[in-house]
């Protein structure tokens, strides 16, 4: 069995040589270097501390989705394993994962648990234990919700179904994602790796979290939190998911209500001063019209089910006004 662990990388010179090492160290498959056209002194650095290791040296900056995609292209494997360059991986953080992977042929993702590299008691943001969305597309994780981040005290060490897998370090099983022709490269970057999960489980396919597994991710490297660009991918990339994925049923009164509830947001941006994000938004929902048409061809090759992952509440709701902070107060296994 083949595994290949593949770093994208943009300008990450830093990153790498803080990280690299403890991937290198605990990996026991191949190690490749995918260099998103950077132009800092990244290649050089790998030149000359890894020269062993496999460089995929892309022509320009593709965005994580289509990067990742060019790169994978060039790579023969039985699973690949996404990664950061801001990720520290522990012992044996690979062989756990492939083994509960290995006991379904249906499981097609999963990933580890993901712990914040500065506070290392607690749950990444990106990632936590594993992925789900709310009825109207809302992305949270167990362990964080929106700006509440748990501390792991072993509340979700079972192994469990996710709705998706964080792009921080996520497997898949090749066969899956030659099957579903890899990430959406018009994503660019965010959420990509959400609506890869959705349309895997449309496929039929289970996502999985696995607690044996534990990573330790910094988050943020490429796009702070606050940046106005990522807030444009972020609502641009999930109303491009829900038209791509949601059954006939539901697409048209959630993205009515999505319409709403970004108008929303925008206004909540404005009122607080924040000028940039509120035409972050504007741009998005463009720029969401303007793709309309290839959207609908995307739509149209999808089979759209209705995975048992997706949580049937109203995530904003529950979180603002009911006061549920933590995912354990969601009673989302009692829907299934």
């Amino acid at each position: 069995m083949k595994i290949a662990v593949i770093i994208l990388n943009w300008n990450g010179r830093k990153m790498l040589e803080k990280y690299l090492p403890s991937v290198v160290q605990h990996t026991a498959g191949e190690v490749i270097i995918a260099d998103n056209g950077s132009n800092d002194d990244s290649i050089a650095f790998l030149k000359e501390h890894y020269p062993s290791l496999r460089i995929i040296a892309l022509d320009k900056n593709y965005g994580f989705a289509e990067g990742y995609n060019k790169a994978i292209a060039q790579v023969e494997a039985d699973y690949y394993v996404l990664l950061n360059d801001d990720v520290e991986v522990t012992e044996r953080w690979i062989e756990p994962v492939i083994e509960q992977m290995e006991q379904d042929p249906l499981i097609a993702i999963c990933q580890p648990k993901l712990r914040m590299y500065d506070e290392r008691d607690r749950f990444e943001y990106a990632g936590g234990a594993g992925g789900f969305i709310d009825s109207y597309g809302y992305p949270f994780c167990r362990g964080r919700i929106f700006s509440t981040v748990e501390y792991d005290h072993g509340q979700y060490d079972d192994p469990c179904d996710i709705f998706w897998a964080s792009g921080a370090a996520m497997f898949v099983k090749a066969k899956v994602w030659k099957e579903l022709r890899g990430l959406d490269g018009d994503f660019f970057a965010h959420m990509e790796e959400i609506d890869f999960c959705w349309r895997a489980q449309n496929c039929g396919y289970r996502v999985q979290y696995c607690p044996q597994s534990v990573v330790y991710h910094v988050g943020g490297g490429t796009l702070p939190k606050s940046s106005p660009f990522k807030t444009l991918l972020n609502f641009r990339n999930n109303l491009c998911m829900l038209y791509k994925n949601l059954t006939d049923k539901r697409l048209g009164k959630v993205i009515r209500r999505r319409m709403v509830l970004d108008g929303v947001a925008a206004v909540k941006f404005l009122l607080s001063g924040n000028g940039a994000e509120f035409k972050s938004v504007w741009v998005a929902h463009h720029k969401y019209r303007d793709q309309k048409e290839s959207l609908k061809r995307k739509r149209s090759q999808l089979p759209h089910l209705e995975p048992s992952t997706i949580y049937q509440g109203n995530i904003l709701l529950d979180y603002y006004f009911k006061g549920k902070k933590t995912f354990d107060r969601l009673n989302i296994n009692k829907q299934k």
